[in-house]
């Protein structure tokens, strides 16, 4: 019985030679091509390609070949099953820091106190997982002793969120999702985010403060990767959700238990070592990307944000 698959094209512009190069790729590995439905054009374009193949593709092999013919035009390949799972999802879950938000926190807090490249540099490494999480975390967290908690919210109100972010939960969330957001940052900007943009769970570390000031400590465990897959699997458990079922997005490596664990688990313009373990990567600016993965075309988006 012959596998069927999709495979989603996105990137800012699809070319007429970009798409012949990989109808030819497809056809020289003697995988068929049933349809092909654009899903957008502009901002971003998306493009839908529906393939048949006998015997079963190795969509891992499949993808680095698309995007090795793929990438010089800046085109994110992947390759999904096309089963009714794939857009059965109800539950989503994201990181909040270069995720839901285009920034770091700890960074910009960081800049406030005249060390921001310093705290920049490890928090880097940590994303890429050459550090240990909570160890890097302490030591930067120990960096902002003293910082008066006016910088707090100083900082909150020039983060704005991802391109994309505020639609996608929209959409989600009309259809019925449960949403949250799991970060290795502070609960003073989860919670906040979470009023916003109305979502079911938050959950991050607590900064210690004394006389309004940070005495440098994180309170209680730290939330690095291992909580948030835990946290995720926990919401999942509450909703009656199987994991099958449950979409995760982040960007570092921290993320990657609960991406790992995910029925679509997605590495979202993330580092070089991250989108190697993650099982799906993205590499555009716009949270949208998540919606073309599960079969919505603009049409769709515009009718579900009316």
């Amino acid at each position: 019985m012959a596998s069927k698959h999709v495979i989603t094209c996105l990137g800012t512009n699809l070319p007429l030679s970009l798409r012949e190069s990989l109808n030819r790729h497809l056809t020289h590995q003697q995988i068929n091509i049933e349809a092909i439905k654009t899903l957008a054009e502009a901002p971003l374009a998306c493009i839908e390609i529906l393939v048949t193949s006998k015997p079963a593709l190795n969509s891992t092999t499949l993808t680095r070949d698309l995007l090795h013919i793929a990438s010089p035009f800046g085109v994110d390949i992947v390759i999904q099953g096309d089963t009714p799972a794939r857009r059965k999802k109800r539950l989503i879950v994201m990181d909040m820091d270069s995720t839901l938000i285009p920034v770091e926190v700890i960074d910009e807090l960081a800049k406030e106190v005249g060390i921001g490249e310093c705290v920049a540099a490890i928090t880097r490494r940590a994303m890429n997982g050459e550090l240990n999480f909570n160890e890097s975390l302490i030591e930067r967290v120990g960096l902002l002793k003293g910082l008066s908690t006016d910088v707090l919210e100083t900082v909150y109100k020039r983060i704005s969120f991802t391109p994309g972010a505020e639609s996608l939960l929209a959409v989600l969330q009309k259809l019925g999702y449960k949403t949250g957001v799991l970060s290795g940052g502070f609960d003073y900007f989860t919670s906040r985010i979470q009023s916003v943009l109305k979502l079911d769970y938050a959950y991050s570390n607590r900064l210690a403060v004394e006389s309004g000031r940070l005495t440098g400590k994180v309170i209680g465990e730290i939330v690095n990767g291992d909580k948030k897959a835990a946290f995720m699997e926990k919401a999942a458990k509450k909703e009656g959700i199987p994991l099958d079922q449950v979409i995760a997005i982040g960007d570092g490596a921290n993320d990657l238990p609960m991406i790992n664990r995910a029925g679509l688990g997605i590495a979202f313009n993330a580092k070089p070592a991250v989108r190697a373990a993650a099982p799906y990567s993205i590499t555009q600016k716009s949270l949208l990307c998540v919606l073309y993965l599960l079969g919505f075309s603009d049409k769709d988006i515009n009718a579900l944000t009316i």
